[in-house]
C-alpha cells in the first residue's frame, strides 16, 4: 500500500529492521551513510536497493532534513555501487518512489538501481 511521504518516520519498517540487523540482507556495499543490498524480487538482472542509514521517509525528507555530509555520502554511495557493478558504461536506471502517487511502499528512502540489460521506456502508458 503506497504511503504518504510526509508521514513521520516509522522505525518498524523493513529497512530500519535491516539496518538494525533484525532482518538479513545480501549486502553489496556499506559505509557510514548508506547500505546497499540485492532486492529480494529483482526486476532486472542487476537490482540493488540503496538506503541511507539515517531515518528519512523519502527523498524530500532527506533533502529537507539531512546534513550536507549525509546527502553527499548517500549520493556518493549510489554512484559507488553503480561503478562497482560495472553498470556505468552500458547504463543503468535509478528510481526513488516518493509518496502515494509515486508508488512508495516502504516509509524509508530507498533508491532502486537497475541494470544489466536494456530497460525500455521509463513509464508504460
Amino acid at each position: 500500500m503506497p504511503i504518504d511521504a510526509t508521514q513521520p518516520y516509522d522505525s518498524g519498517n523493513i529497512f530500519a529492521k535491516i539496518l538494525r540487523g533484525e532482518i538479513s540482507a545480501k549486502t553489496v556495499y556499506e559505509d557510514d551513510y548508506a547500505l546497499a543490498f540485492h532486492d529480494i524480487a529483482p526486476q532486472a538482472p542487476h537490482h540493488v536497493l540503496v538506503i541511507p542509514k539515517g531515518a528519512y521517509v523519502s527523498w524530500d525528507d532527506l533533502s529537507a532534513r539531512a546534513s550536507d555530509t549525509e546527502i553527499a555520502g548517500f549520493v556518493r554511495a549510489v554512484g559507488h555501487v553503480a561503478r562497482e557493478a560495472g553498470l556505468v558504461g552500458e547504463g543503468y536506471r535509478l528510481l526513488a518512489n516518493v509518496g502515494q502517487h509515486g508508488g512508495q511502499e516502504v516509509p524509508h528512502l530507498h533508491v532502486h538501481l537497475f541494470g544489466g540489460e536494456p530497460l525500455g521506456p521509463m513509464l508504460s502508458r
